[in-house]
């Protein structure tokens, strides 16, 4: 591994102007491809602390050996060519959204005498158009067999049409009225020509046009008593109904747009892209890649937006809405307004059908990350890798099959609780999660907080131990054997884990295989020292920092770096994303039953018991407020007139709240801001 020191340019000799630079490994291979507005600055930011740099970004520099950079006059140079090198070199630390499937696009081959309707894939030819793409071959084979009937052009093969065109007789679908048979000469080949103009007109989005003229003719053979005629649009009708059907209507008629949303987490990131084309859903596409820097929502859109048009200029839509305008935004517009020959626009849409349509984009998305995970979970070999894999990075004795991760939430101090999930062979077992409420400990200190979880669960599992070991009965001989030959030497020290009175597992009897802390060093030390004053020393613990991901163990003053694309990284980050839900969960719960009774402490005649009594009835804050008058006077000692009172102030604290300056609350063990429910 080499130290990025060693190849550091000398000071001075990067310049300034907008370039693109590569790393490369020792065996000089691009492992990176970037650009920048400064090549200096963007460069020097690399060969500074390693600490101080991304845990992505630091494992590029010390793979890297040697770096070179090329200088370009403007940004827009700057684009193309990253995206070439990229292209190019396929460089491993950069993100790539190309998954290897070749999605089916419907092509009209409008460069021959006779344009021929097909399903294309893979790379894009001179003289077709497409359209699409499409998720399936099949979705778009079903729309045209549907539209062949009303646009009745070519769809057979070169070597079916001059088969056809030798023996002087069409083939199948000539017969069927499914084609006009130009190649026999039923049809010119400019009356051919307009049939796939209309074709083409129709599956670009001008639709109305269409069937208004099949319907003004179907009324017109009607009247002329033409009822074969009639009955024949009629049918053609219905079918450019039905291929209708099969496009969701979404945006306003002509509507040319690209929809795009991102699922991320720490270290994966799932795209969705919606084709909408003449105000329709034409095709959906979606990936799900490794992340392999630290930029956000606004960089992963650039790089998406450029592997995705960077060479696919007739793809390129007249607007692509996106979740974030990427940092380069109005370069961006440029390089596609130039290569697709038109005005693009990229921008966030914030109200509307296209708002409504890029959430409905961002739920897919969210669903594509949450499956993939589930699949990722739920595998069993790759569930026993990422146990194994835990247990090399932490040198623990054994594989960890029960793993226990704490969390603890507050607001500045106040209503603390914290969270305990278990996983179970690398699956969660929620019916072990439990709750606490922290009591000891007065304002926001995390380190203490977590010091006393620890206590109090360890300190259950000693209680539960110790009586389980005074109920343990003591061995019998069975079948003339010894007590002493049936059973090992400290089997009547064995703890029981069911409840002898009620046959239920003991809440706390399991001891963990490992202990993991949402947090730092400061949170892995108090549940280390928590630990040790109840002398229990058989339990490993380590942190899962969640800004850099990194593994802590207790003790060290360096941090245990496992691979971004280690299962046993992320199962670990799964383990202490629940435990951070969990705990908000529990949070918001408590912190809405306080701020009720806050509220409803002026209330004449509410007294504790009758407080309790409305929060057990209505559960929380949100339907309090949604209830109406004669709902809170049902409630058993809650009169009209108390009713009426307590309306009043929710009102008032409503009005207050709306008001007033808020402070958003927030975890301090992770930065995160609370919403309120």
């Amino acid at each position: 591994m080499a130290t990025p020191s060693s190849y550091r340019p000398a000071p001075g000799s990067i310049p300034t102007k907008p370039g693109v630079y590569r790393f490369r490994d020792a065996k000089g291979r691009v492992i990176y491809v970037g650009k920048a507005k400064s090549l200096r600055p963007r460069l020097s930011s690399y060969f500074q602390d390693i600490g101080n740099l991304h845990p992505r970004t630091a494992t590029m520099v010390t793979t890297g050996a040697s770096v070179e950079w090329t200088v370009v006059d403007t940004e827009v140079e700057a684009l193309q060519l990253e995206y070439s090198w990229i292209k190019e070199f396929d460089p491993r630390f950069n993100v790539k959204y190309r998954d290897d499937k070749s999605y089916p696009w419907l092509a009209v081959t409008v460069g021959e005498e006779f344009p021929r309707v097909m399903v294309g894939r893979g790379a894009k030819r001179k003289g077709t158009r497409y359209f699409g793409p499409y998720s399936h071959a099949w979705a778009i084979r079903e729309t045209v067999d549907l539209l062949l009937r009303v646009f009745p052009m070519r769809s057979c093969s070169t070597g079916v049409f001059k088969r056809s065109s030798q023996i002087g007789r069409p083939c199948l679908l000539g017969y069927i009225d499914k084609c006009s048979a130009p190649c026999v000469g039923n049809v010119t080949p400019e009356q051919h020509r307009e049939i796939v103009d209309d074709f083409c007109d129709f599956m670009a989005g001008n639709t109305a046009a269409f069937t208004r003229r099949i319907e003004k003719e179907m009324y017109a053979a009607s009247e002329a008593l033409d009822f074969e005629k009639a009955a024949r649009l009629r049918d053609d009708l219905g079918a450019l109904t039905k291929a209708l059907e099969k496009q969701a209507v979404v945006l306003g008629d002509g509507t040319d747009a690209d929809v795009i949303a991102l699922a991320e987490d720490p270290l994966e990131v799932a795209v969705q892209i919606f084709y909408v084309r003449g105000g329709r859903i034409r095709g959906q596409r979606g990936w799900v890649a490794d992340r392999t820097d630290e930029g956000g929502t606004p960089e992963l859109v650039q790089d998406f937006l450029l592997q995705l048009y960077g060479g696919e200029d007739d793809s390129i839509p007249r607007e692509v809405l996106v979740p974030a305008l990427p940092p380069d935004a109005g370069v961006l517009e440029e390089l596609l307004s130039e290569r697709r020959g038109s005005r693009v626009s990229i921008r966030v849409p914030q109200r509307g059908d296209k708002r409504d349509l890029q959430q409905t984009v961002a739920t897919n998305a969210a669903q594509a990350l949450a499956l993939h995970k589930t699949k990722r979970a739920s595998d069993l070999t790759t569930r026993n890798r990422a146990l194994e894999e835990i247990q090399q990075a932490l040198s623990l004795d054994e594989v960890p099959l029960r793993i226990e991760c704490y969390d603890v939430s507050n607001l500045q101090g106040t209503e603390v609780v914290a969270s305990m999930v278990v996983f179970e062979d690398g699956l969660a077992r929620k019916s072990e999660y439990r709750r606490f409420v922290i009591r000891g400990v007065d304002g926001q200190n995390d380190v203490a907080s977590m010091n006393e979880v620890i206590t109090r669960r360890f300190k259950r599992l000693l209680d539960e131990q110790a009586r389980s070991v005074e109920v343990q009965p003591a061995p019998r001989a069975v079948s003339g054997r010894s007590s002493a030959s049936q059973a090992q030497p400290d089997d009547a020290q064995r703890p029981l884990l069911v409840d002898p009175e009620t046959g239920r597992p003991r809440k706390f009897a399991y001891a963990p295989s490992l202990v993991v802390v949402d947090g730092g060093p400061p949170q892995v030390a108090a549940a280390e020292q928590a630990l040790a004053d109840l002398g229990v020393n058989d339990v490993p613990v380590c942190g899962l920092a969640k800004r850099l991901e990194e593994v802590w163990l207790p003790g060290e003053e360096d941090p245990v770096i496992m691979a971004r694309t280690s299962e046993g990284l992320y199962l670990l980050q799964r383990i202490r994303d629940e435990a951070h839900r969990f705990a908000i969960t529990h949070h918001r719960g408590r912190r809405s039953k306080s701020m009720v009774e806050s509220m409803l402490d002026d209330v004449p005649g509410l007294g504790e018991v009758r407080r309790k009594t409305l929060l057990k009835h209505f559960g929380s804050l949100k339907k309090l407020r949604e209830a109406e008058l004669e709902e809170i006077a049902l409630v058993p000692g809650i009169g009209p007139r108390t009713a009426t009172a307590i309306k009043d102030a929710v009102a008032k604290a409503d009005a207050t709240r709306k008001t007033s300056a808020r402070t958003p609350a927030v975890n301090t063990a992770t930065g995160e801001i609370i919403e309120e429910d």
